[in-house]
């Protein structure tokens, strides 16, 4: 009777067999995870770009703008111009100034994003 009840079971699969599969299976996670990653900073990346296009034209069109009233105001376009331009190496020289203070948290946003 008992050597009835163990030919009834199944055998049990090889401990090799299971780890493969374990292994197998940890791989294929660990690549839906990267994949999952990579596609998020991908979708990160280019809302990133379009803002920043966005941005950059809005203030590009609004800088001509002031810089034509200023001419406008002060009798000679280039004159507008001037002062935009000085106004904006002022601002330039502030940033390399302060380049490490800048760099800093736009590093540990990047880094973030990356492991997030």
């Amino acid at each position: 009777m008992e050597e009835n009840k163990e030919a009834e079971q199944p055998p049990q699969p090889n401990i090799l067999d299971q780890l493969k599969d374990y292994v197998e299976t940890r791989v294929t996670l660990g690549k839906y995870k990267a994949i999952e990653k990579s596609t998020s900073v991908a979708a990160s990346l280019v809302t990133v770009v379009v803002v920043a296009f966005s941005a950059i034209m809005t203030f590009m069109f609004f800088t001509f703008t002031i810089a034509l009233l200023l001419g406008d105001l002060l009798g000679a376009a280039w004159k507008g111009f001037g002062i935009v331009t000085l106004f904006y190496l002022l601002i330039a020289i502030i940033a390399i100034a302060a380049k490490s203070t800048i760099e800093k948290p736009i590093v540990n946003l990047l880094i973030s994003k990356i492991f997030k």
